[in-house]
């Protein structure tokens, strides 16, 4: 477990004890399937089972992909052609509101259900059923064959981690990343929760990666560039002696769950456009007490 100085004071002490410490461990992780032998771990987490998908209500509107063999979006595929950023009238930014506070109310009652001992495959359950609920479908199932309703991020998991059988632990972090849809628009969001008690260091973190997207959020106004939003968000994390995930970026969002703008989240990075009134997007920055693998290989911020 990475435990400093943790030893058995004596062969007899590990004989008599070693029950009671097994069960303090919690279930044993199943063995790794062949796909994972050879992954680069970064950190102690690693893949539990994954149950099967979960059935949608049979009146729920679905977007293009949830029906596709391969989970392809041909409506999103189209629109990377074109690749323009498309204002939404008032009219539709007063109907993606009401889908977004629906998401709001699934990702309330996943927080509800985060504590220790539950699987995240128990709140992609709750998920699923919040959405099937209110009439919404939940966004990531099936997206290219995504095969859970949420994306559940534990620990050194940066984003999009599926929902398996491995119990929370205490001093665990868990980003929740909610997409609902419903009367044709995708609203999305996310939060990082805390099990149990945590460190400081994973404290640190998480209130640093919420300063950073409320700054980023303070300084925008029509006419800015959207190259400069990673800027001021890299200001925050670095003060803060964190670095900036470069792998996954911001996106566009409303009839689409992922459209243009992107929106990197790292200093001097070359995303293209202005902020217009109209235009809806997500930022999400991703932040690090280390380096993400690929960040290792690109030359830093400063």
């Amino acid at each position: 477990m990475g435990l400093p100085n943790s030893y058995w004071c004596g062969q007899e002490c590990f004989k008599k004890n070693f029950a009671t410490h097994k069960a303090k461990h919690g279930v044993k992780p199943p063995e790794l399937p062949d796909n994972f032998k050879y992954f680069m771990f970064t950190g102690s987490l690693r893949p539990w089972k994954v149950s099967p998908k979960r059935d949608v209500l049979p009146d729920i509107v679905t977007p293009d992909y949830a029906t596709h063999v391969d989970g392809r979006s041909l409506s999103e595929e189209t629109h990377k052609k074109v690749g323009a950023i498309e204002p939404l009238s008032p009219a539709e930014i007063k109907k993606l509101r009401k889908v977004c506070r629906l998401g709001r109310e699934v990702i309330d009652a996943a927080h509800a259900a985060v504590a220790v001992g539950v699987t995240t495959d128990h709140i992609d359950q709750v998920v699923h059923e919040a959405c099937m609920s209110r009439g919404c479908y939940p966004s990531p199932l099936n997206y290219y064959k995504f095969p859970k309703s949420v994306c559940t991020s534990v620990n050194e998991v940066i984003c999009h981690g599926i929902p398996d059988s491995r119990p929370l632990r205490n001093g665990d972090i868990v980003n929740v990343d909610v997409t609902v849809y419903k009367d044709g628009f995708h609203a999305d969001l996310n939060e990082t929760f805390m099990v149990g008690n945590v460190d400081d260091g994973a404290v640190h973190l998480v209130k640093t990666a919420y300063d950073s997207l409320m700054a980023a959020i303070d300084g925008m106004k029509p006419g800015m560039m959207y190259r400069d939003i990673g800027n001021i968000i890299s200001k925050t994390v670095h003060e803060n002696k964190l670095s900036v995930v470069r792998t996954y970026c911001g996106h566009g969002i409303g009839t689409l769950f992922h459209s243009s703008p992107s929106i990197p989240h790292y200093a001097k990075n070359k995303a293209v456009g202005f902020l217009k009134p109209g235009h809806v997007f997500t930022i999400e920055p991703m932040i690090n007490e280390g380096m993400s693998y690929a960040t290792q290989f690109l030359k830093y911020d400063e």
